[in-house]
């Protein structure tokens, strides 16, 4: 018997009455809550307008979670259109099933979408939402914890997962908590990209790159770990074949980019900086002509002494200084 683990909550789901507040879900919807906020600040600070990375992410998230799926049901196809499998169950998100290569895949699509109808340049905004979207990823993986899935080997380490579920073939037992793992992962990714922005100005969508780069070295030995059925390549789970070639691709983006176009972006919004330049402008003119005022009304004392020098100098007597 184990003396210390992480225990398995009892139930993934929630009810405010009649509705189900299901674990996977809301940690989903918090994740993507995070990205925006730290997304708008980091997109402020580039010289942009608040609201686009919002107004942006409208497109993004329902393409992300629509490619999330469909890579999750693409590569486990036998889960779900096999003999004795129900192929609606395919639809049933919340019972868990969002691979992040297609969520990030598909979801760049829907931002270029969105980048494309705002008139902003694509590579500056995967930059600024970078690293809130590894945080997204951190909180997001604590939905598999609600649903009891994506744990490792067996263990008897002092945090070992305590699995109680027997549904979809679990065997009860203390098993790794590669969900823990893979969500510290990515909030020490976070941390990198924002600290690796300001030291070294990353531009034209290398932060994003080393984003997605530093994921996937933690995800090549978190997959390791991994006890869930998976498709194998050369003794290789699927998974990490894919974050190898992913990283290999960044790496070389991150390369050739920095030799093509080193910097930042020196405008990430047209018209953003213009308005707050006209703001500035119009506070200062503002400004000039209260001055302006201010300096025209006439002051008493000046008056009487330029009416008695005018009143000496025509009657040609002198006048004092002092």
């Amino acid at each position: 018997m184990e003396l210390a683990y992480i225990p398995s909550p009892s139930r993934g789901v929630l009810y405010l009455g009649p509705i189900p507040l299901r674990g996977y879900a809301f940690c989903i919807i918090i994740g993507v809550f995070v990205a925006v906020w730290l997304g708008n600040k980091r997109w402020v600070a580039r010289g942009g307008r608040t609201g686009t990375v919002a107004d942006i992410a409208v497109w993004a998230v329902p393409f992300g979670l629509v490619g999330g799926r469909l890579y999750h049901v693409i590569t486990d196809y036998e889960l779900y259109f096999s003999p004795g499998r129900d192929w609606v169950d395919a639809f049933k998100v919340w019972q868990g099933g969002l691979g992040i290569w297609g969520a990030i895949a598909l979801g760049a699509l829907g931002a270029w979408i969105g980048a494309r109808r705002r008139g902003i340049p694509m590579p500056a905004y995967a930059d600024a939402v970078a690293p809130g979207i590894a945080f997204a990823q951190a909180i997001g993986r604590w939905g598999n914890w609600f649903n009891q899935e994506l744990y490792g080997r067996e263990t008897h380490v002092p945090w070992a997962l305590h699995i109680t579920s027997s549904e979809g073939g679990r065997v009860p037992g203390y098993y790794h908590p590669t969900f823990l793992y893979e969500s510290l992962w990515c909030i020490g990714v976070g941390f990198l990209v924002i600290w690796a922005d300001r030291r070294f100005t990353l531009g034209h969508g290398r932060a994003f790159a080393l984003y997605v780069a530093a994921y996937c070295v933690g995800r090549g030995w978190i997959e390791y770990m991994r006890v869930d059925d998976a498709h194998h390549i050369l003794g290789l789970r699927l998974n990490d074949w894919t974050a190898m070639i992913v990283f290999l691709l960044a790496v070389v983006y991150m390369v050739v980019s920095a030799k093509l176009r080193p910097g930042r972006e020196a405008v990430v919004e047209p018209g953003a900086s213009d308005a707050v330049a006209d703001g500035t402008q119009e506070a200062v003119a503002t400004g000039a002509e209260t001055e302006d005022t201010e300096k025209a009304e006439p002051d008493p004392v000046e008056t009487a002494v330029a009416a008695k020098d005018e009143s000496g100098a025509e009657s040609g007597t002198p006048t004092s200084k002092t």
